[in-house]
């Protein structure tokens, strides 16, 4: 499959050519990794049901970043970003869960939270194996890599390229070219990318803010 990727795709798992990102969400923890990917260099459309609303975001970012319908994200992305309440999910996967199973990667930073999403959504996201197996259940034959889910949107800007040891971000995923995309990206955006595992690995929780080697440290722990 990896083979069939234009060749900016396929650069990018080395650190190569910018990439064009959609966002499905543009709330607080959405913007604020858009525009670390922005002064990354890449392409990013932020997308709402009122695009209008996002021309804030987008002026300030300039001219890499646009706003957008989410058929205009999904449509622009060579990578597309979820980040949205995981009540949306399920709708999100009935909408657009074709487009996005052609993605080279398909980034899953929303979690199921019980005050917001509430218990039930918790309890049958657990009954699936944890919140990677349940978006793969979700989206079907995505390229999906759980990433940002242990990082606050307010932390996200001070953290990006901490002096001395870099902030770890725990990814897991069943893909390895995904993997190799998420964490290339995730290295020009100022963060240390740790793969604790495929999908069934996702619903670990480790503590925000610590290093990579920590991180290692602490699935080493949980083996």
């Amino acid at each position: 499959m990896a083979g069939s990727w234009p060749a900016r795709i396929l650069a990018q798992a080395a650190g190569g050519a910018p990439l064009s990102i959609g966002a499905i969400g543009a709330g607080r923890e959405g913007g604020a990794l858009g525009a670390l990917f922005v002064k990354a260099g890449h392409r990013m459309m932020f997308s709402s049901r009122h695009p209008d609303t996002l021309k804030g975001l987008v002026d300030e970012l300039g001219p890499l970043a646009r706003a957008g319908t989410v058929v205009e994200a999904v449509e622009f992305g060579d990578v597309v970003m979820v980040v949205v309440p995981y009540t949306a999910m399920e709708q999100i996967g009935k909408d657009y869960g074709n487009a996005l199973a052609k993605k080279v990667l398909v980034i899953d930073v929303s979690n199921p939270i019980a005050r917001r999403d509430g218990a039930e959504i918790v309890k049958w996201v657990d009954e699936q194996g944890g919140a990677g197996l349940a978006t793969a259940k979700l989206l079907p034959g995505a390229h999906i890599v759980r990433a940002f889910n242990a990082i606050n949107y307010d932390k996200l800007s001070a953290d990006a390229h901490r002096q001395g040891e870099l902030v770890g971000v725990p990814i897991a995923g069943d893909d390895p070219h995904a993997i190799d995309i998420a964490s290339s990206l995730i290295r020009e955006i100022g963060f240390d990318p740790v793969v604790i595992g495929d999908w069934r690995w996702a619903n670990i929780w480790f503590p925000e803010r610590r290093s990579a080697a920590s991180i290692r440290r602490g699935k080493s722990g949980r083996s």
